[in-house]
């Protein structure tokens, strides 16, 4: 959206007259809602919905409509968050070795397909330093080799509180974060595994794939929680795979499905259009 606005997400139990209410509000205020998406979970019995309001109308000062707002979730026993826009995310990619997914957030933020503001990339090795720089990025390598592996998340965290970071994109980052680092930024770490969960977790997950003669492989990008590989899943991409396939063919078709499912799943966050719904993420796809 170009001009001034605010995304709303929302969750509540799901009960009659909810889009009604919400819609009306923003409508009694003079705010033009111009996308709202529902969904009402039937087996959990919960409502979930995100929408886009256009602000340049309203007959209330932005801040008393997002507070105003107050009294009809609280009545609808919600779960909400408003978001200003336009607007960038303030993002920390971290990676190792390998630099297909960074290449792809790089790219796609300088197109503007991604509204990052990104801060820094951080890598336990040097091989992406030359791609950050040449893109005006600070890079810092932090040694996690080994009894060093502690103290290298906390100088990460140092770093990542600092720069005042909204996500972080582990973009082929190959460490295991802390379970502590975990549960401090739940709902705001986004990985991406080389792999079509659940299937196929840890390492090495195309040799497992070739071995067992699978015929899709793929990427999952989903939020990191303590659990391996286990949190909500955001995004999925797949490629079908032939007899003919080495495990090195494999792995280049998995790369472009890693492009793939991490842009798309970057882009669902950084737009709201995600709720995490306890193991799993309800997605508005746009």
């Amino acid at each position: 959206m170009s001009r001034p606005g605010l995304i709303l997400k929302l969750s509540c139990p799901d009960q009659p007259g909810i889009v009604a209410k919400v819609a009306g509000y923003a409508a009694g205020h003079r705010g033009n809602v111009i996308e709202f998406n529902q969904f009402s979970d039937q087996l959990g019995g919960r409502f979930f919905a995100r929408m886009e309001i256009e602000t340049s109308d309203l007959d209330v000062e932005v801040e008393d409509f997002i507070d105003g707002f107050g009294t009809l979730g609280r009545s609808l026993q919600a779960t909400w968050h408003f978001r200003r826009l336009p607007y960038r995310m303030r993002a920390a990619l971290l990676v190792t070795k390998t630099d297909h997914c960074l290449n792809e957030i790089l790219w796609r933020t300088e197109l503007g397909e991604l509204p990052l503001e990104i801060t820094a990339v951080i890598g336990n090795r040097d091989n992406c330093r030359g791609i950050a720089e040449r893109s005006g990025l600070p890079f810092h390598r932090i040694d996690m080799d080994g009894p060093r592996r502690l103290e290298g998340f906390a100088e990460i965290r140092e770093l990542i509180e600092a720069q005042d970071v909204e996500l972080i994109v582990l973009a082929r980052f190959m460490q295991i974060l802390p379970d502590d680092f975990c549960r401090d930024y739940a709902g705001r770490v986004i990985n991406i595994h080389h792999s079509f969960l659940p299937a196929f977790i840890g390492a090495n997950p195309y040799q497992q794939a070739y071995a067992r003669g699978v015929k899709l492989i793929g990427a999952t990008c989903h939020y990191v929680t303590p659990e391996l590989d286990a949190g909500p899943i955001i995004e999925q991409e797949v490629e079908r795979v032939h007899h003919f396939h080495t495990p090195a063919d494999l792995v280049r078709l998995g790369r472009n499905c890693e492009r793939v499912a991490i842009a798309r799943g970057i882009r669902y966050h950084v737009h709201d259009r995600t709720i995490i719904d306890g193991a799993r993420a309800i997605v508005f796809p746009d």
